[in-house]
């Protein structure tokens, strides 16, 4: 069944929200309308793993709202200790969950998906980010490294080609910070000439008793 069934087993017993951590130890199982809890059948079995901050905020709203509806079921409500429930308490169905999946992804005018795809797309996403095959293998808690990078190798290529420019944009910005910077060319004009105090006229000029005899001898 995958990760819906595990979702349909999964009960608050299993989450810890202070320490955001979830631990995976049943699922449900479905067989036309038969339903069957039991224990993960992945390679990896049993294990837990930890929520990001997003996550453990939609859980604690959908624990408030689950409280709701408890109240308002009264009599009719059956403590089954699940997170995801019907409107009385009883465990939803793994059949259902994929149904409304389906809607929402209609709805939202996605590609058609399954919900057994997120889980690539949670891989992807953490390769993407820049984490390691290993976090990968033990975060789907596939059973061994080789198969997870069976599994995800079409994403490899692309992740190598960013990891690449990634990191030539470090040695080129290292290189870049340690370079002195170039002085600028100077703008400064030249330096005026002292005037001459010597009562000496530069050549070619004449004096101002010069100027008045001439004026005299029109």
């Amino acid at each position: 069944m995958g990760c819906g069934g595990e979702f349909c087993g999964l009960r608050w017993a299993d989450l810890d929200l202070d320490n955001g951590t979830m631990t995976i130890r049943w699922q449900i199982t479905q067989n036309g309308t038969q339903t069957f809890e039991g224990k993960p059948k992945t390679d990896a079995g049993e294990a837990t793993i930890n929520l990001d901050t997003t996550t453990i905020e939609e859980l604690r709203a959908h624990q408030a709202r689950q409280n709701t509806e408890r109240l308002t079921a009264g009599d009719t409500w059956i403590h089954t200790g699940h997170v995801f429930t019907t409107p009385t308490g009883t465990p939803v169905d793994p059949n259902d969950v994929t149904d409304q999946f389906e809607q929402l992804t209609m709805e939202a005018e996605l590609p058609p998906i399954r919900l057994h795809d997120l889980r690539d797309g949670a891989a992807t996403f953490l390769l993407t980010a820049g984490y390691d095959m290993k976090v990968v293998q033990q975060t789907l808690r596939l059973s061994s490294l080789a198969i997870a990078a069976d599994i995800y190798t079409s994403v490899l290529p692309q992740l190598a080609r960013q990891s690449a420019e990634d990191a030539a944009a470090i040695v080129l910005g290292a290189h870049r910070a340690r370079r002195p910077p170039r002085r600028p060319k100077s703008t400064q004009l030249p330096a005026p000439k002292a005037p001459d105090l010597s009562g000496g006229q530069a050549e070619g000029s004449n004096t101002t008793a010069e100027a008045a005899g001439a004026a005299d001898a029109s």
